[in-house]
């Protein structure tokens, strides 16, 4: 598949009876970076996705979202990030540059296309089966590049609220305007549970609901962002079998970029202990300690995997994905954009395209080798 010159809009691809080469389940970051990687190499695939535009996952966060990486970090291969170094890119200006990416390198998408089944036969010819809300597509080989945020999590102690207490799931948070004054009870202290935490506070009571205290780490230790740190020292793209891995892994969870503790104190926000607890108004704490009155919850408590259309064996156990960097069991069918696929930046912006382009190298020797035969 040659590559044209830049376009203003990505190529829109239809469903076709024709055998391609591979099927991309995804067209954010780790779709349209594995899509690069097989369009310089000539192969004949589509990136199907059920958004009707490219960016939504990132136009639909929260408004005042920023990137902790530095835009010199957030390029996708072949093709940097349009912005100054050492600034930190907002959600609209990523959303912008993945569609902007599509259209350079003209990477064949189908947008309004809902996956809703995936299958494969080893025999005859051991094609994937991809049955989608346009049609049915067949493939060689399958790439799942959806990303780990596909279903919000939300703990079945919600329901002990009362429904006058408006809740919300960080995913569906756009600004303070959209909820309700007073009492906020912020529950899950991760980069994203604080950011909200930390807009909140300037215009109400807000306490945070901490079941893991992480480690909080400034944006800029020694004059130098973050991320120029873990990228000089190799941190960043140290193997998941390495023991500095296995070491960070162990100690749990994410760091806290760009906002220490004593700023969240300072800032008002009460940091309470985990949230076990709700009757009705009121909260009640890991520590015995209660919250009443409660007008608004924030659930800031992740997102799990859902490959309920993935139809193939021994790959997804309900838990997670069985696979050694994207490769799994099953011949021909990959992953990319997974924490930790390979390093600590696997599922990261600018760090991606690394995996994607693993991926795509083995899947071009899979796919001659069938040639050969």
């Amino acid at each position: 598949m040659q590559v044209p010159g830049a376009t203003r809009t990505a190529r829109q691809a239809e469903p076709s009876r024709a055998v391609l080469d591979v099927v991309i389940v995804g067209a954010g970051q780790a779709g349209l970076a594995t899509g690069y990687h097989l369009a310089q190499r000539r192969l004949r695939f589509a990136i199907v996705d059920s958004v009707s535009e490219l960016g939504h996952s990132w136009r639909v966060r929260w408004d005042s979202l920023r990137l902790f990486t530095p835009a010199q970090y957030d390029g996708l291969p072949g093709m940097p990030f349009p912005a100054a170094a050492d600034t930190y890119p907002g959600k609209e200006e990523v959303a912008d540059y993945l569609e902007a990416y599509a259209a350079r390198f003209a990477l064949p998408v189908m947008l309004n296309t809902r996956v809703e089944h995936v299958d494969h036969d080893p025999a005859p010819d051991g094609l994937f089966r991809v049955a989608t809300s346009q049609g049915t597509l067949w493939a060689r080989q399958v790439v799942v590049a959806t990303g780990p945020f596909q279903r919000p999590i939300v703990p079945r102690l919600s329901s002990a609220f009362d429904a006058a207490v408006t809740q919300t799931h960080s995913s569906e948070y756009r600004n303070p305007a959209q909820l309700r004054a007073g009492k906020t009870v912020v529950v899950g202290a991760g980069n994203s549970g604080v950011q909200i935490a930390l807009e909140l506070s300037r215009t109400r009571e807000v306490h945070l609901a901490v079941g893991t205290r992480q480690k909080a780490v400034p944006q800029r230790p020694l004059g130098r962002d973050l991320f120029w740190w873990l990228t000089k020292t190799g941190l960043i793209k140290r193997p998941v079998t390495s023991p500095i891995a296995a070491w960070f892994r162990k100690r749990g969870g994410d760091l806290i970029i760009g906002t220490t503790w004593a700023e969240i104190n300072a800032a008002g926000i009460t940091v309470r202990n985990r949230l076990t607890a709700a009757n009705r108004r009121t909260a009640e704490f890991g520590d015995g300690s209660v919250l009443e009155d409660v007008d608004t919850v924030v659930w800031a408590t992740g997102f799990g995997s859902s490959y309920a259309w993935l139809d193939i064996p021994d790959v997804w156990d309900g838990a997670q994905v069985h696979h050694t960097r994207g490769r799994t069991r099953v011949p021909g069918l990959w992953f990319v954009g997974l924490p930790w696929q390979h390093t600590r930046g696997s599922a990261l912006l600018g760090v991606v395209g690394d995996d994607a382009a693993w991926v795509a190298e083995h899947i071009v020797a899979r796919a001659h080798a069938g040639e050969r035969v």
